[in-house]
């Protein structure tokens, strides 16, 4: 089970050996500022200061970010029992076994157990996704046990109303985890540094919007999030297609610069929307591209005429 990411936290000795520099810094920058306005021991009010910052330091991280970081912790600590005991106690029996109505019930009471698992720590999106695929084998179960429920059976009604809860369920959880998976992706594609890195990211978290519309392809949340992050991952590809002719271009290949600028405008007008910064971005890559043809057409010129002088 893919579990969600932890809090960033810095070991001890690099957090101390951080504190310990700005503290120097802090203490030197105090020390030649009273310096310079006459103090006579500036040292003292300096390494009082110092210190201040040091303690302060010491406190922030062993009192507020350790809470911070146990308190997460123990959340998710009490998310995963919480599920684990409701998926353990839900599991669907083998296909050969009969979905009675105290099967049926017990399952469908498990699925709301564990609804209220996951929306209770609503942020995140594992809790959403576990209840999404036991709905997933809920409803899959349902489906093979109707075709066998005699006429008049009382089962008929349990398991239609059954699916009907079971399917709201998978809708919410499903678009929820969506919401969260692709978010947390987008973030983390903006903060990359690599433009293959944030590309990856961001299709990444096209993938799982793409994939919640395999179930709900007239959702209009997830029709409208897909066409953000197309163009999101179109802004992208064309400015990575604008570095590599940019580097190109600087090592003189003026041919190789022109088929990566032409590539930048192809990804621009597929992908990433008309918008008023497209237009003004593609209006530049034609500006650069006809830039480029100008100095090949003057370099094939000049050893055109260099060829007929040494003739």
């Amino acid at each position: 089970m893919v579990r969600p990411r932890r809090p960033f936290w810095l070991p001890a000795s690099n957090y101390y050996v951080l504190a310990v520099a700005i503290v120097c810094g802090v203490f030197f920058l105090l020390w030649g500022i009273l310096n310079e306005d006459g103090e006579q021991t500036p040292w003292i009010a300096a390494g009082i200061a110092a210190s201040g910052v040091l303690i302060g330091a010491v406190f922030l991280r062993e009192v507020f970010l350790r809470s911070a970081r146990n308190k997460f912790l123990s959340d998710q600590r009490r998310l995963d029992r919480s599920l684990q005991g409701v998926f353990q106690a839900g599991q669907l029996r083998p296909e050969s076994e009969k979905l009675t109505l105290e099967k049926n019930a017990s399952i469908l009471n498990n699925i709301r157990q564990k609804s209220e698992a996951a929306k209770i720590l609503g942020k995140f999106s594992e809790g959403h996704r576990e209840v999404v695929e036991l709905c997933n084998e809920y409803l899959a179960a349902a489906e093979r046990e109707l075709p066998h429920v005699g006429v008049g059976s009382p089962r008929i009604a349990a398991l239609n109303r059954g699916r009907e809860l079971a399917g709201e369920a998978h809708h919410f959880h499903l678009l929820r985890w969506a919401e969260i998976e692709a978010r947390t992706l987008t973030q983390d594609a903006n903060n990359r540094v690599k433009l293959t890195e944030r590309l990856e990211t961001a299709q990444r978290a096209l993938g799982v919007v793409d994939h919640a519309l395999q179930h709900y392809p007239h959702d209009d949340n997830l029709r409208e999030s897909r066409s953000v992050l197309l163009e999101f991952v179109g802004s992208i590809k064309v400015s990575h297609m604008i570095e590599k002719a940019e580097r190109a271009d600087f090592k003189g290949n003026h041919t190789r610069a022109l088929s990566h600028y032409r590539d930048a405008l192809f990804f621009l007008d597929r992908e990433a929307g008309e918008t008023q910064d497209s237009g003004f971005l593609a209006e530049r890559i034609e500006t650069e591209i006809e830039r480029i043809q100008n100095l090949k057409k003057t370099d094939t010129e000049i050893g055109s005429h260099r060829r007929k002088k040494t003739t």
